[in-house]
């Protein structure tokens, strides 16, 4: 079977299957990102007869809906939206969605004479040499005839001639020819990926994601809605002051109800876990169907039946169901609320700690799936959940081909029970050569952003430890407001004694979180020198270096940040030898951690 087909169509006939529904455009009731400039230059391409690139549909099967009705045979766009939406809004006069989301007109001025096009402004309207709004002239019932005269009696001085052949060629707009590239309903992904690539001249990506809320934008009044869900729910999640915006400019949506289950997100004030479509779109795979790969969930949408290999009307409509419930699950004010909670306990408790999305969403749909089962104590399920996220952070369990690690993971879940799995890959992964070997070496980096780092920045966050020779300040703290990545071998005596290699200064173990005052003050100083001072007000009780007054308290300050006590009599010389005895206390600091989530 062909898995393509490739035609011209006249812009005249691609607008009349807009305006009766049979090209499903998603992206309608999503943000116009295109300039009015962009649209301007559109129109003047199809004037002057320029190729204007393809628009990529896919076939929709006819399937039936949650009111008993069926979605009807549709073409879906999954490419050319921004052009299609431009076309409807300039020649049609539809208007388009802004950025808060009011729907406004964007009118195309057009000169005869010069034959240029522009953005309508005040000036261009009271100017007679302007044909205002392009749209009125075509979608007039009036004849070009009719348009020409009365140009012609405000503008007496045109050449006629050139102005007869002006109207002309913007009255062919109409039959100006579009390609289309029509792809066969039973595509995979990977198939219609790689035909949009290869298509596409500007190289870009088309995601499964993108695939998946098309086909879920196709399922009629029901299906918009939900993908308006999903949209809604994400773009709230970062700006939750545009819930004003959507409650009052799209009243549909409001009115099914869905916006009622998102407007807690008015009041949303964390970052921590701000999903985007793909996000939640993987999620919605793997708690209701199981799925990892963005492949299979579009075919369970598309009604697809692994076992006979066939289209199945009854298993579509249940797909959308089970949809429709897990989408509820993932953006409900609790679930989501102690999800975070869940993820701050472990110390996680700022974005930028995050390294991995995949990792939040796995753990997200885990902890949904644990509590919908009822089998566990609140307890269990967050110690599951936390432990889960920590192991994926620090196996990078979810990069690479994480779509068949999703699956694998979750379908040996419904098997032996989460408890059970992770004891698995603990007794598995979590060896002694783990924490004792692997994670030490893992932890000869550079970047701050690793996902060793950071989990041992949790750590001391879950610990509640102070920041290295503080009394007072948290590490929490330091990580909420204002703290420095101070090097406990500082740089600049480390490059004036011949360690000038970046990879070597800057490696993780030698940073430690510290109050900027504390930095200040040891500066440049070698290790034996600044903890001296340490030493010395101790003894002394006047305090130059922090506010550390007794020996336990500089003690647990080692212990709290994992800092050998080789670190006083650290050198140039012996550096290499302090961070390979630090890196094993971070791993065992982490390791004791993690078993205690």
């Amino acid at each position: 079977m062909a898995k393509y087909t490739v035609r011209q169509e006249q812009v005249d006939t691609l607008l009349t299957w807009v305006k009766s529904g049979q090209i499903a455009i998603p992206e309608l009731q999503r943000p116009f990102v295109w300039s009015s400039t962009k649209v301007r230059d559109l129109l003047d391409s199809l004037y002057n007869g320029y190729p204007v690139g393809y628009l990529i549909t896919w076939q929709s099967q006819d399937v039936g809906l949650k009111d008993g009705t069926t979605s009807g045979f549709k073409q879906i766009l999954i490419d050319g939206q921004q052009r299609i939406t431009a076309m409807t809004a300039a020649l049609v006069g539809h208007e388009v969605v802004d950025k808060n989301y009011a729907k406004k007109r964007i009118k195309i001025a057009f000169n005869p004479q010069t034959e240029k096009f522009e953005t309508l402004t005040p000036f261009l309207d009271r100017d007679d040499a302007w044909v205002s709004d392009i749209s009125d002239f075509m979608s007039s019932s009036g004849t070009t005839f009719g348009s020409i005269n009365r140009y012609l009696s405000s503008n007496p001085d045109a050449d006629e001639t050139a102005i007869v052949r002006s109207f002309e060629k913007l009255a062919g707009i109409h039959n100006a020819q579009v390609g289309i590239i029509t792809l066969a309903d039973d595509l995979d992904i990977n198939t219609v990926t790689e035909i949009f690539i290869r298509i596409n001249s500007k190289g870009v990506t088309l995601s499964g994601a993108d695939f998946a809320m098309s086909k879920i934008s196709s399922h009629g009044e029901y299906g918009s809605n939900l993908r308006k869900l999903i949209d809604y729910f994400c773009h709230l999640a970062k700006h939750p002051h545009a819930y004003s915006d959507i409650s009052q400019n799209d009243k549909a949506f409001a009115a099914s109800g869905y916006l009622d289950r998102i407007a807690w997100l008015r009041n949303d004030t964390s970052d921590l876990y701000d999903p985007d479509y793909t996000d939640v779109i993987r999620v919605a795979g793997l708690r209701g169907f199981g799925r990892g790969r963005m492949s299979s969930l579009v075919s369970l949408l598309s009604g697809r039946d692994f076992d006979t290999r066939s289209f199945s009307d009854q298993l579509a409509r249940q797909s959308f169901e089970t949809l429709e419930r897990v989408l509820l699950e993932i953006v409900n004010q609790y679930n989501y609320q102690q999800f975070l909670l869940t993820i701050k306990s472990s110390g996680f408790i700022a974005a930028k700690m995050i390294s991995s999305k995949n990792a939040l969403n796995f753990a997200y749909a885990l902890f949904i799936q644990l509590k919908s089962e009822g089998n566990l104590s609140d307890g269990e399920i967050k110690s599951i959940v936390r432990r889960w996220f920590a192991m994926s952070m620090l196996t990078g369990r979810y990069s690479g081909s994480f779509e068949t690690r999703f699956e694998a993971d979750i379908r040996k879940i419904a098997e032996m029970g989460a408890a059970g799995v992770l004891n698995e890959i603990e007794r598995g992964q979590l060896t002694d050569g783990f924490w004792n070997v692997e994670l030490p070496s893992n932890m000869i980096t550079t970047s701050t952003r690793s996902p060793y780092f950071n989990t041992f920045r949790a750590a001391q966050i879950q610990k509640n430890a102070k920041g290295f020779l503080s009394k007072h300040i948290t590490v929490r703290q330091m990580t909420e407001e204002s703290g420095d990545i101070h090097h406990l071998v500082p740089k600049n005596y480390l490059i004036m004694s011949g360690v000038t290699d970046r990879n070597q200064y800057n490696q993780i173990a030698n940073f430690a979180i510290t109050e900027t005052p504390v930095n200040i003050a040891i500066q440049d100083s070698e290790p034996a020198v600044y903890v001296e001072r340490v030493d010395r007000q101790i003894s002394t009780g006047n305090l130059s270096l922090g506010e550390i007054a007794t020996s336990c308290e500089l003690e647990d300050s080692f212990t709290e940040n994992a800092v050998p006590k080789s670190l006083r009599n650290t050198t140039a010389d012996s550096y290499s030898q302090f961070l390979n005895e630090r890196r094993k206390l971070m791993s065992h600091y982490i390791r004791d951690y993690y078993f205690a989530l």
